[in-house]
């Protein structure tokens, strides 16, 4: 039996496009689409209210940045309320990335439910009018989507159940992300809560990304145009046990040959509450890896590209400049490690090495 043909070639080759363009060499991704809430606690730590104007300020500090910014920025990922906010000029954040030739992403799912029969596991809602909300955000300038699925393990985690779930809900977003002309950001996450190491880690997400691609591939999903999101193989937050960096990056490409097809255009990690630093030295650990590696290995940070900048910001307009150097000084960092270029100076701010883990992270 053929399979379905969905999409025309015209729309395979925008997505393709799309998707090499957001990962061009040295370019990753900035994910700027934490929720309300989320913001709150950010905010909150630098002890600045929680209002739509101070999360709009803080995110025109970042999209304003000038320099080499696009250098390393290849897109963005807007939070709804984000997608139609504007500069203090009244030019919408949209049209402000866009003119630095990034660009624009919207968070689509509707965040984690319990999934019945599990020990507190999870899956993602937000399928219901994900095709009438997909036609909104490609109308308001969105060409890139992404959805979070959360796993995590313990002694009966991640279950049979929750990896096929979580699975299903991402293939089917991703099928309707491409039929709306958007490219589907694949995100698996896996928490690195608990006290596993780093060898279970690998194991659960070799099994978690099999489930995954085989669920994309009945599902028809078009991989050249689409790209994945997954977290690091790295030890659980409360393992003894200290690894390097370079047995994280082995470990994690490891992974990768196990599971991704080199079909698949890029991997932008996720930061999974590393410190700024632990993060862009285990992605350059993972591209100096010596396995060969078919697929752009880069990065879709949010809390390891801005907690230097929100710290230096602090909620004040004679802080602006000081809070783009900091947001500069991480992109620019985490470009050379997605080259595997990275050599650290050890002259970097205090808080690049503050630890952002929370438990059971929500985004």
């Amino acid at each position: 039996m053929s399979p379905q043909v969905s999409l025309s070639p015209e729309q395979k080759e925008e997505l393709a496009t799309i998707a090499n363009q957001i990962v061009a060499g040295g370019k990753g991704i900035l994910a700027a689409d934490e929720s309300v809430g989320t913001m709150g606690k950010r905010l909150k730590n630098i002890e600045v209210e929680n209002t739509d104007e101070n999360r709009r300020a803080f995110r025109q500090l970042l999209f304003s940045t000038e320099g080499e910014m696009a250098d390393c920025i290849g897109g963005i990922i807007f939070f709804h309320e984000t997608l139609f906010q504007s500069t203090d000029d009244g030019i919408p954040f949209t049209q402000l990335v866009k003119d630095k030739g990034i660009v624009v992403g919207i968070k689509v799912d509707k965040g984690v439910v319990p999934l019945s029969g599990t020990d507190g596991e999870t899956v993602t809602q937000g399928l219901d009018g994900l095709h009438e909300r997909c036609a909104q955000y490609s109308k308001a300038g969105a060409q890139f989507a992404k959805w979070r699925s959360v796993l995590k393990i313990g002694d009966n985690c991640p279950s049979p159940q929750a990896i096929r779930a979580n699975a299903e809900v991402l293939a089917r977003y991703a099928s309707i992300c491409q039929q709306n002309g958007l490219v589907p950001i694949v995100e698996p996450e896996i928490l690195p809560d608990g006290a596993h190491d780093l060898h279970r880690c690998q194991y659960v997400t070799e099994k978690v990304l099999s489930a995954v691609f085989k669920a994309l591939n009945e599902h028809n999903v078009y991989l050249e145009g689409t790209l994945l999101k997954p977290n690091m193989v790295t030890p659980g937050h409360c393992c003894v046990t200290k690894f390097t960096h370079e047995e994280i990056g082995m470990a994690t490409v490891t992974a990768l040959h196990r599971t991704i097809p080199p079909a698949v255009p890029g991997i932008c990690f996720l930061s999974g509450g590393q410190s700024e630093e632990d993060s862009s030295l285990n992605l350059n650990a993972v591209n100096l890896c010596p396995l060969s590696k078919p697929w752009r290995l880069t990065f879709s940070f949010g809390r390891a590209l801005q907690a230097s900048a929100l710290t230096a910001w602090a909620g004040k307009d004679e802080n602006i400049a000081l809070g783009q150097e900091a947001f500069l000084q991480r992109a620019k960092i985490n470009s050379l490690s997605s080259k595997g270029e990275y050599i650290p100076s050890g002259d970097t701010s205090e808080a690049s090495n503050f630890t952002l883990y929370a438990q059971n992270y929500i985004y």
